[in-house]
C-alpha cells in the first residue's frame, strides 16, 4: 500500500486528488490532508479516507476541526509550521496543491524527502525554480506535473529524448474574452471574468485564466520541467480544451495528448505513475466535435503572455516579482478596487521598478516577493475607480 499526503486538499484540485482516493481504497494509506480554513471539509476527507493527521493553516479554524474530528483516529493540528511539518512527513507521493506563495515551504520540505512529488503549485518553480531543483537533484525526488498542459507534455514525452525536441506547445483555452474587445475588457466585471468556458476551478485561476497570466506562468513552469529555453515553448489558443499539450520532435512528428477537461485525468496519470490508473472521468467523443480550433495568442489584448516571457529571459528573482505582484492585483480587482486590464498595468509597473535582482535561496525569494506584494499594494490606489 503506497503512502499518500494531500497539501491543499480543500481546494480544486484536493478535493479532486482526494475523490480519485476515494475511488480506489484500499490502495493508499493518507499520511496527512492540509486544508486552509474549512475545517468541515477537511473533516469530512479526513474521515472518509481515514488520514492519519489533518491540518488546518488558519489557526481560528483549529477548535472547530478538533470538534469535528473528536472520536475518531485522526490527529490534528494548526497553523503555518504545522503545514511545513505535515508536508515533511515521508510520503510516497505528495500531491503539492497549495496555492501562492504560500506553497513554497511545504512543498520544498515534501521534495526533500526524495519521493514523488505531484506539483500544482506554479509558484513552486516559478517563483523558487532553481532553488526548488535543486532541492529535487539533491533528494533524488521525483517531480511530476499536474496541470493540464504540462502533464500533457509530459506524457507525450514519454520516451524522455529531450535532445529531440525541437519544441512544445501548450493550448489555453482563451477565457471568457478571448473575442472580447479591448473596451469591453477594460469595463470587464468580476462575475464576468469568474466565467471560464470550460474548466472549473478556483477564483484565482479563474482570473489568470481569463487575462493569460496563468499560460505565462505555465510558460516559465514548462521552462523549468522540462529544461527548455522560452523560445522552445509555444502557446496556441485552443477553445475547445481537448488538446491539452503537444510535442513537436526534429523529424517533424507532432505527439498531443487529448482528454476530456476533467483534472482527475492528470491528477490520476501522476497518482499511478508509472502505471495508469482507472477513473470515472468523462471519455472524450471526437465525433462530437465538428472542428477543433487553434490560433495564436493576442499579446496586445494578453500582455501577461509577453510580461511572462521578459521575466524567463531576465532570470533570477523576475518571475517571482511577477507572480506575486500579479497576485496582489487579482485579488484587487476581486475585490473591485482595480479594473480587469488594471491587472497587468499594475505588475508590468512593478517588474520595471524592482527587476530582476538574484534569488538563489528561498529566503531571497520570499524577500522579493514580499517586496512585489508592497508595491502592487501601493500602487493598486492609482486604478482604483
Amino acid at each position: 500500500m503506497r503512502t499518500v499526503t494531500v497539501l491543499g486538499s480543500t481546494g480544486s484540485i484536493g478535493c479532486s486528488t482526494v475523490d480519485l482516493l476515494e475511488q480506489a481504497r484500499g490502495q493508499y494509506q493518507v499520511r496527512a490532508l492540509v486544508g486552509g480554513k474549512n475545517a468541515t471539509r477537511l473533516a469530512e476527507q479526513a474521515r472518509s479516507l481515514n488520514a492519519e493527521l489533518a491540518v488546518v493553516a488558519d489557526e481560528s479554524a483549529f477548535e472547530q476541526l478538533s470538534a469535528l474530528l473528536k472520536g475518531s483516529s485522526t490527529k490534528v493540528a494548526c497553523g503555518r509550521q504545522a503545514v511545513i511539518d505535515a508536508a515533511a512527513l515521508p510520503a510516497d507521493w505528495t500531491m503539492a496543491a497549495i496555492t501562492g506563495a504560500a506553497g513554497l515551504e511545504p512543498t520544498l520540505a515534501s521534495v526533500r524527502h526524495g519521493k514523488a512529488v505531484a506539483l500544482a503549485n506554479k509558484e513552486a518553480l516559478v517563483c523558487a525554480g532553481d532553488v526548488m531543483l535543486r532541492a529535487v537533484k539533491e533528494a533524488g525526488a521525483t517531480l511530476l506535473p499536474v496541470d493540464s498542459e504540462h502533464n500533457a507534455v509530459f506524457q507525450a514525452m514519454a520516451d524522455r529524448q529531450l535532445d529531440q525536441v525541437e519544441k512544445i506547445i501548450l493550448t489555453a483555452s482563451g477565457g471568457p474574452f478571448r473575442k472580447a474587445s479591448v473596451a469591453e475588457m477594460e469595463a470587464a466585471t468580476p462575475a464576468q471574468a469568474l466565467k471560464h468556458p470550460t474548466w472549473s476551478m478556483g477564483a484565482k485561476i479563474s482570473i489568470d485564466s481569463a487575462t493569460m497570466f496563468n499560460k505565462g506562468l505555465e510558460v516559465i513552469e514548462a521552462a523549468r520541467i522540462f529544461d527548455l529555453t522560452e523560445d522552445r515553448i509555444d502557446v496556441l489558443v485552443h477553445p475547445q480544451s481537448v488538446v491539452h499539450g503537444m510535442v513537436q520532435y526534429t523529424d517533424g512528428s507532432l505527439i498531443a495528448q487529448i482528454g476530456s477537461a476533467d483534472m482527475r485525468i492528470p491528477i490520476a496519470h501522476t497518482l499511478a505513475w508509472p502505471k495508469r490508473m482507472a477513473t470515472t472521468s468523462p471519455r472524450l467523443d471526437l465525433a462530437a466535435y465538428a472542428t477543433l480550433e487553434f490560433s495564436a495568442p493576442d499579446e496586445q489584448r494578453f500582455p501577461a503572455l509577453r510580461l511572462a516571457r521578459e521575466a524567463l529571459r531576465a532570470g533570477g528573482a523576475a518571475s517571482a516579482i511577477l507572480s506575486a505582484a500579479n497576485e496582489v492585483a487579482v485579488e484587487a480587482f476581486l475585490n473591485e478596487q482595480i479594473g480587469f486590464l488594471d491587472i497587468a498595468r499594475v505588475v508590468e509597473r512593478v517588474m520595471t521598478k524592482l527587476g530582476a535582482p538574484p534569488a538563489d535561496t528561498l529566503e531571497a525569494v520570499l524577500h522579493w516577493d514580499e517586496q512585489a506584494r508592497r508595491e502592487a499594494l501601493a500602487l493598486t490606489p492609482a486604478y482604483a475607480g
